[in-house]
């Protein structure tokens, strides 16, 4: 098994960014990566999720939310093509670091026969794809 972290610190309170986060109908709004076209924050619901990786056409996945934790965490569990290729989660954590600032923890843990293959092509990809993200929350954020 393989992953790909990154995380930021936000000067927000968590809930707000939570709310942010959580509030994928705004997603195209100020989400470079990540489009949750259908789907809802709740255990067991299938998502439609469109992913926009720098430098490469857009890739649709349909996932299923495995893990809701309000103002804490979501996770979601999904595969490339048949299972055991390219399996992923992907988590979003928010930790409360003081009353007016956070840290999002953005991480994929990947599994499946293809994985080292598709992380040698795209894995740096990946990993801008989540910063890019990261900073587009921050940026939403901290308006004023």
């Amino acid at each position: 098994m393989q992953k790909i972290c990154t995380d930021i610190i936000i000067d927000a309170p968590a809930e707000k960014v939570w709310g942010i986060l959580t509030d994928f109908e705004s997603f195209d709004n100020w989400n470079p990566f990540i489009r949750v076209k259908k789907g809802k924050l709740e255990t067991g619901a299938q998502l439609e999720v469109l992913l926009q990786l720098p430098g490469h056409k857009a890739i649709t996945m349909k996932p299923t939310m495995v893990k809701v934790e309000p103002v804490r965490e979501f996770r979601w569990s999904g595969s490339m093509w048949v299972k055991g290729l390219f399996d992923g989660e992907h988590a979003f954590r928010i930790e409360e670091l003081d009353e007016s600032r956070s840290r999002l923890i953005q991480c994929e843990r990947f599994k499946g026969v293809l994985v080292p293959l598709i992380l040698h092509m795209i894995g740096d990809e990946i990993k801008q794809g989540f910063e890019s993200m990261n900073r587009a929350l921050k940026k939403e954020n901290e308006k004023t």
